[in-house]
C-alpha cells in the first residue's frame, strides 16, 4: 500500500511545499514591485504599470518554452533544479538597482522551466481512478496560496520598513529553501526517466481532446485576467491612497494587505472542495468545470462592482481599510472557482506524454491576460477609482458569460447521448 501523508502520496506534500517556497519568492518580490518602481524608481503610474503587466506576464509566458525543453530534452527534475537555482540568481540580482531588468529577465527565464514541470507531477502520484485525484490540484493551490500569504509579510515589511532591497533578498532565500525541499524529498516523486524518446511517444494512443473547447476558454480567461491581474496593481496603488489604513494609532502597512487574498485561499478552499464532494452531479467532467470557472468570473465581477459602491458612497473620504478585508473575501472565494479550476482542466484533459505542455498552455493564457492587465491598468491615471473598479467589473462579468456559454455547450451532447 502507498505510504501517505494526511491521506495523500507523500509526494503531493514535497510539491506543496516547494511550490509554497516558489510562490513565498515570486509573491514577496511582485509585492514590492509596482511600489518599488513608483516610490524608488520614480517611474510614471502608467509606465510601472505596463512594466509590471509585462514582466508578470512574461513569467507565464516562458514556461511554454521551458514545456518543450524539458518534455524533449531535460526531464521534470533537471528543469526544476535548473530553474530554481536561475530564479534564486535572479531574486538576488533585484537587490542591485542597476540590474532591476536583468534580475527580472533572470527570474522569467528560470520560471520558464520551473512552473509548468512542478504540478504537471501531481497527476503521475495517482492511480487512474483514484477518487483523491479530483482534488489535489485544488490541495496543492493551498502550497500556492500559503507563501503568497507570507510574503507580503515577510518580504513586504523589510521592503516598506528596511529598505526594498532586504525585500527582494528574502525573496531570493524563500526561492533556495524550496529548492533543498524539493531535492531532500525526491524520493517520494514520480521517478523521472528523462525525455521520452519520440519512438516512444507515438506508441502511446491518441487521446480525444477537446482543443477547440481549450482554446475558447482560454480565451475567455485572459479577458478575465486583465481584471483578477488588477489586485497587485492599481488596486495596490488604491490601497496606498485611498484606503484609512490606521489601526491602533499606527498605519498598516499597505503591502499587508496583498496577505488577504492567498490567506482567504488557504481558508476558503478547504470548504469549498468539501462542498464540491459533497454535491452530486451527473454533468460530464468538462461542463461542470467550465460551470464552476464561469461563477468564479462571476464574483470576481460583483467583488469589484461593491468596491465601485463603497468608494462611492464614501466621497473624498478614505475607505475604510475592513471593505478592503471584504473585497478580498469575496474577491478569493470567486478565484478558487476559476483559478485551479481552469489548472485541473487543461492538466486532465491533455495526453499523458505531453503533461507540462499542457500546463504551459493554460499558463500562455495567463501570459496575455497578464500582459492585457498592464495596458488595462493604464487607465487608472485617467479615471476615478469608482469608475475604474465599475469597468473591472464589466471585464470579468463578460468573461463569466462566455464560461457560461462555453458550459452550456458542453452540457448538449451529454443531453442528446441520453435521449438515445
Amino acid at each position: 500500500m502507498q505510504a501517505t501523508w494526511f491521506g495523500q502520496p507523500r509526494g503531493l506534500t514535497i510539491l506543496f511545499l516547494t511550490e509554497m517556497w516558489e510562490k513565498f519568492s515570486y509573491f514577496g518580490m511582485r509585492t514590492l514591485l509596482v511600489y518599488y518602481m513608483v516610490k524608488q524608481l520614480q517611474y510614471a503610474q502608467g509606465y510601472a504599470s505596463m512594466v509590471y503587466g509585462t514582466y508578470s506576464a512574461i513569467v507565464f509566458f516562458t514556461p511554454i518554452v521551458g514545456a518543450a525543453i524539458s518534455d524533449r530534452w531535460l526531464g521534470k527534475r533537471r528543469a526544476i533544479i535548473i530553474g530554481s537555482i536561475t530564479m534564486a540568481i535572479g531574486h538576488f540580482l533585484m537587490t542591485f538597482e542597476p540590474m532591476f531588468y536583468v534580475a527580472m529577465a533572470t527570474i522569467a527565464i528560470g520560471n520558464g522551466l520551473f512552473l509548468p514541470n512542478l504540478p504537471s507531477q501531481i497527476g503521475q502520484l495517482y492511480g487512474k481512478n483514484d477518487p483523491r485525484r479530483s482534488s489535489a490540484y485544488s490541495l496543492y493551490y493551498l502550497g500556492v496560496n500559503l507563501g503568497a500569504f507570507f510574503s507580503p509579510l515577510v518580504c513586504g515589511t523589510l521592503g516598506e520598513v528596511y529598505g526594498w532591497h532586504y525585500g527582494f533578498g528574502a525573496a531570493g532565500i524563500g526561492m533556495c529553501v524550496g529548492l533543498a525541499i524539493y531535492l531532500a524529498g525526491s524520493r517520494y516523486l514520480p521517478q523521472d526517466t528523462g525525455p521520452e524518446a519520440p519512438e516512444a511517444a507515438t506508441k502511446e494512443p491518441d487521446q480525444a481532446v477537446p482543443y477547440a473547447m481549450l482554446v475558447a476558454t482560454a480565451l475567455a480567461v485572459i479577458v478575465f485576467r486583465s481584471a483578477y491581474e488588477q489586485s497587485g496593481n492599481s488596486l495596490a496603488l488604491w490601497i496606498d491612497s485611498g484606503v484609512d489604513r490606521s489601526a491602533g494609532g499606527n498605519a498598516i502597512p499597505a503591502t499587508w494587505f496583498q496577505s488577504l487574498n492567498p490567506l482567504f485561499v488557504f481558508m476558503l478552499t478547504p470548504m469549498v472542495v468539501a462542498f464540491w464532494n459533497r454535491r452530486k452531479t451527473v454533468r460530464e467532467y468538462r461542463q461542470v468545470a467550465l460551470s464552476r470557472m464561469a461563477l468564479g468570473a462571476f464574483g470576481v465581477a460583483f467583488s469589484y462592482a461593491l468596491l465601485c459602491g463603497v468608494i462611492t458612497l464614501a466621497g473624498a473620504a478614505l475607505v475604510n481599510w475592513a471593505s478592503v478585508i471584504a473585497f478580498f473575501l469575496l474577491f478569493t472565494l470567486a478565484e478558487i472557482y476559476i483559478l485551479p479550476v481552469g489548472l485541473s482542466l487543461f492538466a486532465t484533459l491533455s495526453p499523458s506524454r505531453f503533461t507540462a505542455t499542457a500546463v504551459a498552455s493554460w499558463f500562455l493564457a495567463a501570459f496575455a491576460g497578464n500582459l492585457l492587465a498592464g495596458y488595462v491598468g493604464t487607465w487608472w491615471s485617467a479615471m476615478s477609482p469608482a469608475a475604474f473598479f465599475g469597468a473591472m467589473a464589466v471585464v470579468a462579468g463578460v468573461s463569466g458569460l462566455a464560461l457560461a456559454g462555453l458550459a452550456a455547450m458542453q452540457a448538449r451532447p451529454l443531453r442528446t447521448a441520453n435521449a438515445q
